[in-house]
């Protein structure tokens, strides 16, 4: 985990070697939680039966659903000074590339490619992979964006 003290060590964060998450199981109720939450039931996902004799062999995660754990998977990875507020900003250039198998571990890797001071904090752009353990393709890659707000209301812009 890395700990910030302030914007400027945010700053200096740029570019270091990514940070990496723990695993996080998505096994079959979870994908279903997810169907029902959204309401994609497609049956590459749901329908175990027919999905075993899909183009996957199996169920999998809703593409969705595995950019969905971002926010939890990047809990863990960073602490701050002054207890801020971190706000998901959006998401930039995400694309998913390989299905995640239903019973695979999945993880993140974080880069921090940008740091923008604003006048409550910082708007901050990482990097991330989604790993799926033990295959070499990612699951996924986007560009997150947070706003780091120290006391106040964010200022969006």
């Amino acid at each position: 985990m890395s700990h910030f003290a302030s914007v400027d060590d945010l700053i200096a964060a740029v570019g270091r070697p990514a940070e990496t998450s723990e695993w996080i199981l998505i096994d079959q109720k979870r994908i279903d939680t997810f169907a029902d939450a959204t309401g994609d039931h497609q049956w590459i996902h749901v329908d175990l039966e027919r999905a075993a004799s899909g183009p996957y062999g199996g169920t999998i995660a809703h593409g969705y659903l595995t950019l969905s754990l971002l926010s939890g998977l990047l809990f863990g990875l960073m602490s701050f000074d002054g207890n801020p507020t971190v706000i998901n900003y959006g998401l930039d250039r995400v694309r998913f590339l390989s299905p995640v198998p239903v019973d695979s571990r999945v993880r993140v890797h974080v880069e921090i490619a940008d740091v923008t001071p604003t006048p409550q904090g910082a708007r901050l752009t990482q990097s991330v992979t989604f790993e799926i353990e033990g295959v070499e393709k990612p699951a996924a890659v986007a560009v997150a964006l947070s706003l780091i707000v120290f006391g106040g209301s964010p200022v969006v812009g």
